[in-house]
């Protein structure tokens, strides 16, 4: 150490070793409740996982096509079906619906937690105040740091992923959410409340729907960020293009690394163009549910000029 670059022993201030401490009797204190959050998480991802795996890789590859075709166009369908197939090729196919699973799964508990406590803040800015520092401090904090609690919690497996994508996912669902329900038009909000609306109406009925679109925005960012982080789980031992990616590292297998990395990024494609299509279904005539829609609008147009 050079001296003058480091704080003299009785201006320490040993924030570490509390953490630490903490974290200890949280897991001693907690753990029954850990044993059985981990349980879940593991049975969840894994099953989920094989579930997914026992379906041959042809029929899960058309149902995705279909539901690319469903809320986007034809054409994203097709790209669907190539890259799908190009992950199959490259012999990841088991790995990418492993992650699939547990984005999935992390993406689900991340969104219950994070759409109501969004609603929460932007109807009392006291919670918003007070969530705030929260929110930043998760978010600025680096991925890898998650991971210690995770593993000490959770040892090795899915829940230690799981876990820590969570934590990682969360804050843009909560600052989306917010964000939504703070911009729908407050005379839209009064005029609810003039006809005799009640607060949970009002939210269903006005706030809820007007917001959707950013609150998709927000929960797209919760799967992109849910997958990234995904990536690094593979460190605690979760199975998937993570844990390629890493053994790829230790390693120095170019082949292996740069073939989970495309199925990652694959993946993160399909992944971000279906829930950005689900914010903004006016924007994409060409998808499916476009069509049954207009279909609709003509069949109900035509009964009317009938009567």
């Amino acid at each position: 150490m050079i001296p003058g670059t480091t704080a003299p022993d009785w201006f320490r201030i040993p924030v570490g070793d509390w953490a630490s401490a903490a974290l200890d009797w949280f897991k001693v204190a907690c753990k029954g409740f850990l044993d059985v959050v981990g349980f879940v998480m593991n049975w969840l991802v894994e099953s989920l996982g094989d579930g997914l795996i026992a379906i041959p890789f042809l029929l899960l590859i058309a149902i995705f096509a279909l539901i690319g075709w469903a809320v986007r166009s034809w054409r994203f369908a097709l790209g669907s079906i190539v890259t799908f197939l190009l992950i199959v090729a490259m012999n990841q196919w088991e790995n990418a619906m492993y992650t699939l699973s547990l984005v999935l799964i992390a993406t689900l508990v991340a969104i219950a937690i994070a759409v109501p406590l969004g609603i929460w803040a932007a109807r009392n800015d006291r919670v918003s105040a007070a969530i705030k520092p929260v929110l930043d401090f998760m978010q600025t904090m680096p991925a890898f740091v998650y991971l210690i609690p995770a593993v000490i919690f959770f040892t090795v497996g899915f829940a230690p992923g799981v876990f820590a994508t969570i934590i990682f996912a969360l804050p843009p669902g909560v600052r989306f959410t917010e964000l939504g329900i703070r911009g729908v038009d407050g005379e839209t909000v009064e005029a609810g409340y003039a006809f005799g609306a009640t607060p949970g109406e009002i939210l269903r009925g006005i706030q809820l729907p007007l917001a959707m679109p950013t609150i998709m925005a927000g929960i797209n960012q919760v799967i992109m960020l849910a997958l990234s982080m995904a990536v690094v789980a593979g460190m605690a031992g979760a199975n998937g293009l993570g844990k390629e990616v890493i053994s790829s590292i230790s390693t120095l297998n170019v082949s292996k690394g740069v073939e989970a990395g495309l199925s990652v990024v694959l993946l993160a494609v399909f992944l971000d163009r279906v829930t950005a299509s689900l914010g903004r279904p006016s924007e994409y005539p060409g998808s499916l549910r476009a069509a049954l829609r207009t279909k609709r609008d003509a069949a109900r147009s035509a009964a009317r000029a009938a009567a």
